[in-house]
């Protein structure tokens, strides 16, 4: 319901300060059948021949933001004037199970969606609710020209993009502007999200938004603005559509990753609270012990991209990357 004011103990458990849901809980069920046989997968085509351009929500459950904004889209029926527009809640299961009063505990339902995307797990014979749900969303991505996957963050981090492999994603995030900054990166040890299948490269384009902290309106803003400056750039947005008015902006400013630091024991940890976007000024800075291991900054003008504090073994704690221009 709107107006939720849940203060999760588990947070606080884990050394967050308690957060606020803020957002309304999705709908959720009024959209689940879709209208192209795969549930919860919305498809729309324009008049006219174009890009077909996919926009995923809900890939964790426990981030309603990009769900909101699908739902209202749906309602406010923003329409491609050209091309073909697919609108997708992702992980169903999961959204489903989302819970204002424990919101962390619907990130996924057996596994993480945005670590299956390898070949070899889709096509072997294990099973999951996860990775049920991408072979049947797999067709689906083959097609599309353009992915724009919505997320929100728990720890404390500016907004960004992640872009997938090949110079048309980062040429892309660079383009729609907000959030200002396109990180390159090569992903995570322990799986390939999404952006990562090999789908996308040379010509299909794939971006991550990482819009703002969870069960936050200004997260659900971002990401309007972001999605509406995509429908715009690629000539798709109809001159009516209920979208967030434009203004122009500045290209984002490019970085890229150097360093994926994975904690490899349970003793992780930081030498002081870091903020996604911060920048390290000399190289050689101590930032963090893994275990007895010590880790540092490879360059000068460090960017901290999106530090989690208490990473779990063998998932990624931080990223190192260096500007680009």
């Amino acid at each position: 319901m709107s107006g939720d004011r849940a203060m999760p103990g588990r947070l606080a458990e884990i050394g967050l300060p308690p957060l606020e849901v803020r957002l309304p809980r999705p709908e959720g069920g009024r959209w689940r059948a879709g209208n192209g046989g795969i549930p919860g997968a919305w498809h729309f085509a324009g008049a006219e021949p174009g890009p077909h351009l996919m926009v995923s929500a809900g890939v964790h459950g426990n981030e309603i933001a990009g769900a909101l904004l699908l739902e209202r889209w749906l309602r406010d029926r923003v329409r491609p004037r050209r091309g073909r527009l697919t609108l997708v809640f992702a992980n169903l299961a999961a959204l489903e199970r989302f819970d204002p009063a424990d919101p962390t505990a619907s990130r996924f339902v057996d596994e993480d969606l945005n670590r299956v995307w390898a070949p070899t797990l889709l096509g072997g014979a294990r099973r999951s609710t996860e990775l049920d749900r991408a072979r049947a969303l797999l067709p689906l991505l083959a097609q599309v020209d353009v992915l724009l996957d919505l997320h929100s963050m728990l720890w404390p981090s500016d907004p960004l993009f992640l872009s997938g492999p090949g110079a048309a994603s980062r040429a892309l995030g660079q383009a729609i502007g907000t959030p200002p900054l396109v990180v390159a990166d090569d992903g995570h040890a322990a799986g390939m999200r999404m952006i990562d299948h090999g789908h996308f490269g040379a010509e299909a384009a794939a971006l991550l938004l990482e819009a703002g902290p969870h069960w936050q309106p200004e997260t659900l803003v971002q990401m309007e603005q972001a999605a509406a400056r995509l429908l715009r750039h690629l000539g798709m947005a109809e001159e009516a559509a209920a979208l967030p008015p434009d203004a122009p902006l500045p290209p984002g400013r490019l970085a890229r990753v150097t360093r994926t630091v994975t904690a490899t024991t349970s003793a992780f940890a930081f030498l002081r609270d870091y903020r996604g976007g911060e920048v390290i000024p000399r190289r050689n800075t101590l930032i963090a012990l893994d275990g007895e291991a010590e880790v540092r900054t490879p360059h000068d003008d460090c960017l901290l991209v999106m530090p989690s504090p208490h990473a779990m073994r063998g998932h990624t704690a931080v990223r190192l990357a260096r500007f680009e221009g």
